[in-house]
């Protein structure tokens, strides 16, 4: 032992008992912090009174979805739908910031590299754990507060409510980074009215506030400081049924008038949309878009140039496809894409670009739309045999 743990040991062992109570506790507590069993739950689930509540409790990193989030919820929100004594469930984020910006895709990226099975078992988990929230026989609440991309757009989307507020930013921008719109997004953006869906998938366009409502991903529009009262008229529902949910989403969306008066931000433009996405093809949509020649035009052009046109052509099939499956098959078949994007470069080169690096520069492996191959986007959508996704 030194002199100079020897000499503070001996300078804290001559401090009062309550001081030397105090410096412990603060001890314990850096010490409880440091330590990784000590740290915080990253998704917190109560039972208050018989509502079911789920919190993503990673606010630093904007709720990102991990597996060991996963691993949490699926059971639980299972054990909730089959318990008596349940009536609803509310899935919401922690902090100011985010309902949950996505999934951790920079660890799916490095275990990819390596062949790791998280590439495998967080998509197979998240999908799986997407289907229960899409089949959930009770009522099940998103609070979608803040960002919703990704991941916490796959723990919303297909539930049966989807509270927007003025805080929430809604995107799928998956094609930016070499993925595709995934979490059922083959099931739920096709059925957007028109071609909105297929223009939301390519582009990554962003919808903020009201607009998430009007667009069809949110059910309900609430101001977001009225989001605290209405959980709890929702916990105070004396076994509710899905219309006692929805009238008391109603009354408090009839209370929010915040930007009501607005119009919604693709109304001038949802026209142009339909007939400049209305291709039988991404080469055809963008060609539709540069003899255009409108600003909006020209900007979602320059926007699809510096997307993956691998990403493109696999989205374009993937809605094209999933506008007749059922929920299940979409997700089969983005399982069975996932692992096509595993394989490839441009995921990880995407990630690189835009998460690590940040350079926004990606090199794409094919680098034009004209060198995708229709072959090559038809082996994405193969079976995996006995490795596909079992529902």
């Amino acid at each position: 032992m030194s002199f100079t743990v020897l000499t503070s040991t001996y300078s804290f062992m001559c401090l009062p008992v309550s001081s030397r109570l105090r410096s412990l506790c603060r001890l314990q507590r850096i010490q409880c912090h440091m330590m990784s069993s000590c740290v915080e739950p990253e998704v917190l689930l109560e039972k208050v009174g018989r509502v079911g509540v789920i919190t993503m409790n990673r606010p630093k990193v904007l709720n990102a979805l991990n597996l060991t989030m996963i691993r949490h919820i699926y059971p639980q929100l299972k054990k909730w739908e089959h318990d008596s004594e349940t009536d609803i469930i509310i899935i919401k984020g922690a902090g100011e910031k985010a309902f949950c910006a996505g999934g951790d895709i920079r660890a799916v990226t490095e275990a990819g590299k390596v062949s790791g099975s998280l590439a495998q078992d967080f998509f197979r988990e998240e999908y799986i754990l997407n289907n229960a929230i899409g089949t959930c026989k009770k009522p099940y609440i998103a609070l979608i507060d803040g960002i919703t991309m990704g991941g916490g757009v796959g723990l919303s989307v297909h539930g049966r409510f989807r509270v927007a507020t003025e805080k929430t930013l809604f995107a799928m921008p998956e094609t930016a980074i070499g993925l595709f719109p995934d979490v059922g997004g083959g099931y739920f953006l096709p059925r957007l009215r028109g071609k909105l869906g297929l223009f939301l998938a390519l582009t990554g366009f962003r919808l903020k506030g009201r607009d998430v409502q009007r667009a069809g991903v949110a059910t309900h529009f609430v101001e977001s400081k009225k989001i605290p009262d209405l959980e709890k008229e929702l916990v105070d529902l004396k076994s509710p049924s899905a219309d006692d949910v929805s009238r008391v989403l109603d009354s408090y969306q009839t209370q929010s008038s915040l930007d009501s008066e607005k119009p919604f931000v693709l109304d001038q433009h949802m026209s142009d949309i339909d007939r400049l996405f209305g291709s039988s093809s991404v080469e055809g949509i963008m060609q539709n878009l540069k003899a255009d020649g409108s600003e909006f035009a020209k900007k979602h052009a320059e926007a699809l140039s510096k997307m993956s046109p691998t990403s493109l052509k696999i989205t374009y099939k993937q809605l094209q496809v999933g506008a007749s499956l059922s929920l299940q098959d979409v997700l089969v078949m983005e399982y069975r894409l996932s692992q096509a994007c595993m394989r490839g470069c441009d995921f990880y080169e995407g990630v690189r670009a835009v998460l690590v690096d940040r350079d926004q520069n990606p090199k794409w492996n094919p680098s034009t739309l004209e060198e995708v191959s229709d072959q090559s986007v038809d082996q994405c959508f193969s079976s995996l045999g006995d490795k596909d996704l079992a529902l």
